[in-house]
């Protein structure tokens, strides 16, 4: 949170924003558009239907060099890194001494070593982390000259083919470095949508060029923080400090599969026990979905109460999903108390709400897969 004192930074495509008409707001510590003249269910619709463009410059690029850097890096994630060839990538988080999530993170095998890209709200602590557990194995590199966009939708492969046709063969969670009208540009597959798209870092004096050449295109409209939420709560994708935390494991999240055979067996990073025990005997807690009647949405904290008036869990995100046509919401209830498809309440300002569990995806994936 920003103290009254402290003004937001802007990031890079901050004149284009304001020009195009956004409403910015203060979001982790950064000047950001929530929604565009447009709305957000438009922008939303648009990502869904057409393309949608993202500012993500806010989040933290840090490079890893090294011959040590892969190994080093598996003592802070459970994630297997050292299996990334070149032009893979892995999500991945790092994990505190009790299994718990300091950050959720995607890691990047390029030519020139590991790219770590965290969240805006850790980014400074993750940086201070890896500084004092591994830093004397491996160079860790700020990368502060490029921005950060993603083009997402199920038209962002035919939009960005027009600037690189090679883009088009990309395969989902893989990476490559193109030139683009003589930008270079460091490309991935990969998004948080649940749609087909990519993220792209650039250098920072060319990212609004490259942004106004995208936005130019007739399938792609700017979109803001607000879609960016409806969007990935549909997808069941996670929202750090809301839907995983220090106090979150990664089993408990429904994030087991992030983990590798080899890392399960080994072991050999922060929480490793406990995670361990976990994949082997269960959590007491699971991650799921819940879709509520009527429109009244649900908010974070609000408490899940199963038909016989037992609570059960919270809700840790929830809102509209223009494409589920409803109000959804995602958070963690107790194991073994309920199923997919059982009918749950959801307490509202003392209402109880009537809605049902279903997976943390409401809306399936359309990743480029095949």
């Amino acid at each position: 949170m920003l103290s009254a004192s402290t003004s937001p930074k802007s990031l890079p495509l901050d004149a284009l924003h304001r020009s195009l008409g956004a409403k910015m707001v203060p979001f982790a510590g950064y000047a950001m558009p929530i929604r565009y003249p447009a709305g957000t269910i438009a922008e939303h619709q648009a990502t869904r239907t057409q393309a949608g463009l993202f500012d993500v410059s806010h989040m933290g690029q840090v490079r890893l060099h090294g011959a040590d850097a892969a190994a080093a890096l598996e003592t802070l994630v459970p994630g297997d890194v050292s299996a990334l060839d070149t032009g893979q990538m892995r999500y991945t988080m790092f994990t505190n001494d009790h299994g718990g999530i300091l950050d959720d993170l995607v890691v990047v095998r390029e030519d020139r070593g590991l790219l770590v890209v965290v969240n805006a709200a850790r980014k400074e602590a993750d940086l201070a982390h890896m500084r004092s557990r591994i830093g004397e194995r491996c160079e860790i590199e700020v990368i502060e000259d490029r921005a950060l966009i993603a083009l997402q939708g199920p038209r962002a492969a035919s939009v960005m083919a027009r600037y690189a046709p090679a883009a088009r063969h990309m395969m989902f969670m893989r990476h490559t470095n193109l030139r683009v009208h003589d930008i270079p540009v460091s490309i991935t597959r990969s998004g948080y949508t649940g749609e087909d798209g990519y993220e792209l870092s650039l250098p920072v004096e060319r990212v609004e060029e490259f942004a106004r050449l995208l936005l130019d295109e007739a399938e792609v409209e700017p979109v803001g923080l607000g879609a960016r939420d409806s969007l990935r709560l549909e997808a069941g994708l996670c929202l750090y400090g809301s839907d995983l935390d220090e106090a979150t494991t990664p089993v408990e999240a429904g994030l087991t599969w992030t983990i590798s055979k080899r890392r399960r067996a080994e072991g050999g990073f922060p929480g490793d026990a406990t995670i361990a025990r976990q994949i082997n005997e269960g959590a007491s807690r699971r991650r799921t979905g819940l879709r509520l009647e009527g429109r009244a949405p649900a908010r974070a904290g609000a408490e899940i109460v199963t038909r016989d008036g037992k609570v059960i869990g919270r809700v840790t995100s929830g809102g509209f999903g223009p494409t589920a046509g409803g109000p959804i919401a995602m958070g963690y209830v107790e194991t073994g108390r309920v199923s997919t498809d059982d009918e749950v309440s959801v307490m509202v300002r003392g209402k109880a709400l009537a809605a049902r569990i279903t997976a943390p995806t409401i809306v399936p994936h359309r990743y480029h897969t095949i």
